[in-house]
């Protein structure tokens, strides 16, 4: 358990510094160079990539919940990186809501249980595939609007159904690491069609608003959706009793989301 923690809070730092270097390259594209082609783009989703291996490998010993869980820690870096950046400070507010997220998804993070090995029930492909083809029409409704947190959301379920997929796959070749039993599995193939939904939301979505906030929904929603749908598809245990600190982790993670959201851009300080 612990080498899995490891890897997600390797990935956690690794996305927040892609998730800062993707917004850099974002609001410098143009119509003739497009996001896509942006240097500090094309570098975050690099360590976006190196991230998301190290989640796969915690995926392979951690519940979907848990992994997810440690990666929002996300949303505190992102926002005091950036608040530096620009030479902005944090409002109150804004500090007590992040110490919140943070809070909740400790809480979530320490509910995972290891008593009983997760299972791969009928019709979790099925359920998978039918998300991914809903979450990719939405995506491409969403970005005809010009708000940014419909899109974080849909990209955070979006790389938080990937993770799904992924743990899917791994809960149905078992412990071992058979690389021709994993292609067998088509949850193997879903997590390409879950990773680029996922991306091409957070993208716009960072287009559209400030880094911090984009990142606080789309991590917490991340984590909500995808931690839930594992324990009830793939049976991700949860400590015996620890059912209420589970739920009052979700609430406050929730509750500081919606707060960090509805937060205005930050400023940098006026100098005298």
């Amino acid at each position: 358990m612990l080498v899995g923690i490891l890897f997600a809070a390797v990935a956690m730092v690794l996305n927040s510094c892609g998730a800062l270097l993707q917004a850099a390259g974002a609001r410098r594209a143009t119509r003739t160079r497009p996001a896509a082609v942006q240097p500090r783009y094309l570098a975050g989703m690099l360590l976006d990539l190196v991230a998301w291996g190290c989640a796969v490998m915690a995926l392979r010993v951690l519940p979907v919940f848990a992994v997810q869980a440690v990666i929002g820690g996300t949303i505190a870096l992102t926002a005091l990186v950036s608040a530096r950046l620009i030479g902005a400070r944090l409002p109150m507010t804004t500090r007590l809501a992040v110490t919140g997220c943070l809070a909740g998804l400790v809480l979530v993070a320490a509910s995972a249980g290891s008593e009983r090995p997760p299972v791969h029930r009928p019709g979790v492909d099925v359920v998978l595939l039918a998300s991914v083809l809903l979450l990719a029409v939405g995506v491409l409704i969403l970005r005809q609007g010009k708000h940014a947190w419909p899109l974080a959301i849909a990209s955070g379920l979006g790389f938080g159904g990937g993770a799904v997929s992924v743990r899917a796959a791994h809960v149905q070749t078992g412990e071992g690491l058979d690389l021709a039993l994993l292609l067998g599995q088509p949850s193997t193939y879903l997590v390409v069609g879950f990773w680029l939904v996922g991306m091409v939301g957070y993208t716009a979505a960072l287009s559209r608003g400030e880094v911090g906030a984009v990142t606080a929904v789309f991590t917490v929603t991340e984590v909500l959706l995808p931690g839930m749908v594992g324990i009830w598809l793939l049976g991700d245990p949860v400590r015996p009793g620890w059912g209420w600190v589970l739920a009052l982790g979700l609430a406050a993670a929730l509750a500081g989301t919606v707060v960090i959201a509805k937060a205005p851009p930050l400023r940098p300080r006026r100098t005298r």
